[in-house]
Order: structure tokens, then sequence, then C-alpha cells
């Protein structure tokens, strides 16, 4: 997990991101949770696509969450926006200020074993 500020509050976030021109799913979301926690994961699994609409007159926000195994903590400085990478439980996510209340969906389908293949992914550029 991440803390970021948010409105000027710490909340609690999975690493999240944008995929850069040239640049797979897959290769976005190693670069993305390396820039954001200074780990090197490996990519395991898709485990589920989500959107969400804050209120009526808001844009609506997409997430594909996935399902990471780290590989090794890599001396890096974070992102400019993360306050810090934490490993937390359950309990101590939940009892945290939530950057959406997609955080905690992501959190309950992972805690129930739901999880897809990466070969539903599609990835091509021109």
């Amino acid at each position: 997990m991440v803390k970021e500020k948010k409105q000027g509050k710490l909340v609690l976030n999975q690493p999240a991101g944008h995929v850069e021109n040239n640049e797979s799913l897959i290769q976005a979301i190693t670069r993305e949770v390396l820039e954001e926690t200074g780990w090197l994961v490996k990519v395991e699994h898709l485990l589920g696509l989500y959107s969400f609409t804050p209120s009526v007159n808001d844009d609506t926000y997409h997430r594909a969450c996935f399902v990471c195994s780290p590989i090794k903590k890599v001396n890096q400085t974070l992102d400019d926006d993360i306050e810090e990478a934490a490993w937390l439980n359950e309990t101590e996510i939940l009892n945290h200020s939530l950057r959406s209340p997609l955080v905690k969906k992501c959190l309950e389908d992972y805690l129930t074993g739901t999880i897809y293949p990466l070969s539903l992914i599609c990835d091509s550029h021109l």
C-alpha cells in the first residue's frame, strides 16, 4: 500500500498510475509499483476491473487491479506524491482513510481469492 495526500489528508491507495507511450500494461504496472514503492514485482494475475463515480457530475474513474509478488526491494526515492510505502494487514488498511471505495473493494476481492489470468489482456502496439 502507499500513503499519499488527497486534499491535504493522508490516505491509503494501491500503487497506481498511467500507461506511457509504447509501454504494455504489464510494463506500466511494474514501473508504477517500482516508482511508488521501491519494490520490483512480478505481475501474477488480474484481480478485476473497477469503476467509481464520486458524485453525479464528477468524472468516472476506472481501475484495473492486479495481484503481484514482490521480487526485491530496490533503493529508490519514491514518487513526490507518495509519503510512504507500507506492508499492511487487512485491519490496518480498513482502519485508515482510503483514497476511494475501490481500495476496499479490491482488497475484498483479493481476500476472497478472485483472480483472472493475465491471458485476458491483449496488448498491441501499432
